[in-house]
């Protein structure tokens, strides 16, 4: 075995000092950060929408527009807030009339904020809301001076005019940062005139609401060429639906509370049972660690089907070399077969140790880079020695089940177009536990999940998977001992196929011939078994 160590510590230099082993640690990384900066990228580069509306109904729009409005002015008051508490030249920065506001609400109480912000709405509507007719406070305070002194109309004079780029220097997200109503003048809001306007990229969409959209939806439509992004449309009619539920709860005379109430959803609060019995609250942390062993088995299948395909691809070039020759003149077939499945192990777990800490740093780095809430605990959940125990057996037990298999397949192959069709095999039984992976984490005690741990070639992946549940003591010892015996089966019928296979040339051998070459006695020499054929 001492040969098979130099084999494995040979096989792993060469490994690592290949361009192929660090630009598969580097592509990681780097594929992940693309996956989740691209999208934020093109979502922060996309063209504002631009839509119009024709109103038949008269009151609708003008309501939505005060919903719209109202909106983007609590978003504007949370933001500047929270510039104001950091303290700094951001809060300077903001335009009077927003320091103004702000500064007013901030004095305000919980119940008064809320009511200041719907007398703004009624100031832009030309009538109080209900919530501002109820709303009592001091009028000597700041909020009823801003009322008071006109600067409500200066807010929406420059919530409506203010440029888009000067608002997206704010950092604010505001409705016109990402849909902006197109004024189109009378004469020019025909169908006709509109379906050319969105034709020739002037208008994303229009609006039509019908005349009479509180008894129902006739008349009313969008127009869009654009069938894939729903985010304008399915925004307006959340909106608009809101708009129509009041005035039908007010045409049948129903008191708003009690609406309210009819409408307010029965609620069940999560709850779990602790280690003592009790119950507890379910916290974001809980959520995230029963979908853990999700992640962890994706990162399981990747991390044995790359270190597999190293093993196969290494296999197959040192034979085409003619290097196989040279070396089992050195060592045993077994000795040499068993070093290289160890060495490209090794070289796995070193990709797999760089993916892990890339992993952990990002989850510490990436919230604050961006300002997103602290995702430590996804961190801790990382990091918890029960999952990385699980992870590391469960990658070297799946891991020499494959290698196994895939280095026979390496051996009676000459170039990787050869062992394509007899990796399909292999392929199949890797494939199976990738499509079962949500239904398992969501019953990973179930029946179905107890017998796929129980059939070797899906065990590492399906254990793994239930890690959440987690699975009885026993089903670890046995599914362990299964997955053992099967390796060493695999081994001994890999061994025999290594030992005749790296020795042929010429076409591959077909399905039959290499089954064959399992019940050949281990003690016959494969170079005279080539002479005999």
């Amino acid at each position: 075995m001492n040969k098979a160590f130099l084999v494995a510590r040979h096989e792993y230099v060469e490994t690592v000092r290949t361009k192929a082993f660090w630009l598969g640690i580097l592509a990681f990384p780097v594929i992940i950060s693309l996956a989740i900066g691209i999208p934020m990228l093109l979502d922060k580069t996309k063209d504002v929408r631009k839509y119009a509306v024709i109103d038949q109904s008269g009151f609708l729009w003008q309501e939505i527009e005060t919903r719209i409005y109202l909106e983007d002015v609590r978003n504007v008051i949370l933001a500047s807030r929270d510039k104001r508490k950091k303290g700094g030249e951001a809060f300077d920065r903001l335009p009077e009339v927003v320091r103004r506001l702000t500064l007013a609400w901030m004095a305000l109480g919980e119940d008064s904020q809320d009511a200041f912000v719907s007398r703004l709405g009624g100031q832009r509507s030309g009538s109080a809301t209900r919530a501002g007719q109820e709303a009592l406070w001091d009028p000597e305070t700041d909020a009823a001076e801003f009322l008071a002194s006109g600067n409500g109309d200066q807010l929406f004079a420059w919530w409506r005019d203010t440029p888009i780029d000067d608002m997206s220097d704010l950092d604010i997200d505001l409705a016109r940062r990402q849909f902006l109503v197109v004024e189109v003048p009378e004469e020019r809001r025909s169908a006709e005139e509109l379906n050319r306007m969105v034709a020739d990229e002037q208008l994303f969409a229009y609006f039509v609401i019908g005349q009479d959209p509180v008894a129902g939806s006739e008349g009313s439509k969008y127009v869009s060429n654009n069938l894939t992004d729903r985010k304008l449309v399915n925004w307006l009619r959340g909106l608009a639906s809101g708009v129509v539920r009041e005035h039908r709860i007010a045409s049948e005379s129903i008191d708003a509370s009690v609406a309210r109430w009819i409408q307010e959803p029965l609620r069940f609060e999560a709850r779990k049972v602790g280690d003592e019995g009790t119950e507890e609250e379910v916290e974001a942390e809980d959520t995230a660690r029963q979908w853990a062993p999700t992640a962890f088995t994706y990162l399981l299948w990747i991390s044995i089907f790359t270190g597999a395909q190293m093993l196969l691809t290494s296999t197959i070039e040192e034979k085409s070399a003619r290097i196989m020759e040279v070396l089992v003149s050195s060592v045993s077939h077994f000795e040499l077969m068993a070093g290289k499945v160890a060495g490209v192990a090794a070289a796995g777990l070193t990709v797999v140790g760089s993916w892990a800490v890339f992993i952990f740093l990002a989850v510490i780095a990436v919230p604050i880079l961006v300002g997103a809430p602290s995702l430590g605990f996804i961190g801790q959940i990382i990091a918890d020695p029960g999952f990385l125990l699980a992870f590391m057996v469960y990658f070297v037990l799946g891991y020499l089940l494959y290698a196994s298999l895939l280095v026979g397949v390496g051996s009676v192959c000459t170039s990787i177009k050869d062992a394509q069709g007899l990796m399909m095999p292999i392929m199949i039984p890797m494939m199976i536990p990738i499509f079962a992976m949500v239904p398992v984490s969501q019953d990973p005690n179930g029946l179905f999940a107890r017998v796929m741990s129980f059939i070797p070639p899906f065990t590492p992946f399906v254990m793994m998977n239930r890690a959440a549940g987690p699975p009885e003591l026993w089903e670890y010892v046995a599914t362990t001992l299964l997955l053992i015996g099967a390796i060493y089966l695999t081994m001994v019928g890999a061994a025999r196929v290594f030992r005749i296979g790296i020795l042929m040339t010429g076409k591959p051998p077909k399905l039959m011939e290499i089954i064959r070459w399992l019940r050949i006695d281990p003690a016959v020499n494969p170079s005279t078994m080539e002479e005999d054929s």
